[in-house]
């Protein structure tokens, strides 16, 4: 992922629009690959050539500028997930059109997964909180898409459907974390692969 650095990201007149955007951009990577309860301000700060309090001064606290970020990539996600299902018709084509979307809403900020998805938030914080709150709205996506998978198939089990969604949430986190120890990979050729993967797992059902 690029992020902004140097002079350019240092100097004074930046319009505060673009400086939030500077630090978001480094703040959803440095969260994505650390996690909130060892991620570093100063790092961030260091990203995008500001001074630490400057981070305080514009978000108020970590717990700020991380909610800021879930805020950022939580809405992107789902966005991206509900497009996949409303335009693809409920069935095996679903979750590739699904995994399409979301590494390319990922691309070129891939670890932003992980932010939505933090282990180490302390529960019921505000980070806690508006992560939650984004994760409820695509899990509700998840568990539509896999009862109705599900259904094609003459299966509305609720619990069959409650343990598929799990697994595909677990499914998806795994790729991605895949993805991102290959950069090397665009969105579209890791769609391609997962495509591949897909045909191969229900030829061998």
């Amino acid at each position: 992922m690029t992020t902004a650095r140097g002079s350019a990201a240092g100097t004074k007149g930046v319009p505060r629009a673009r400086r939030e955007e500077q630090i978001i951009a480094a703040a959803l990577e440095e969260f994505g690959r650390n996690g909130h309860a060892t991620a570093s301000m100063t790092e961030i700060a260091r990203r995008v050539g500001v001074t630490k309090p400057m981070l305080y001064t514009y978000f108020g606290s970590k717990d700020g500028l991380y909610t800021a970020c879930v805020d950022r990539i939580g809405p992107r996600l789902l966005a991206a997930v509900d497009g996949a299902m409303a335009s693809e018709p409920a069935g095996d084509r679903l979750p590739q059109a699904v995994l399409t979307a979301v590494f390319r809403a990922l691309e070129g900020q891939r670890h932003a997964w992980f932010v939505l998805y933090d282990r180490t938030l302390k529960h019921g914080s505000e980070p806690w909180q508006a992560a939650h709150r984004h994760r409820e709205a695509i899990d509700g996506l998840a568990a539509s898409g896999t009862a109705a998978l599900l259904h094609a198939h003459g299966n509305d089990d609720a619990l069959d459907a409650d343990a598929l969604k799990h697994v595909w949430t677990g499914t998806v986190s795994a790729l991605v974390g895949w993805w991102i120890s290959h950069p090397e990979l665009s969105a579209d050729t890791m769609s391609a692969r997962c495509h591949r993967l897909i045909a191969a797992v229900r030829g061998g059902a």
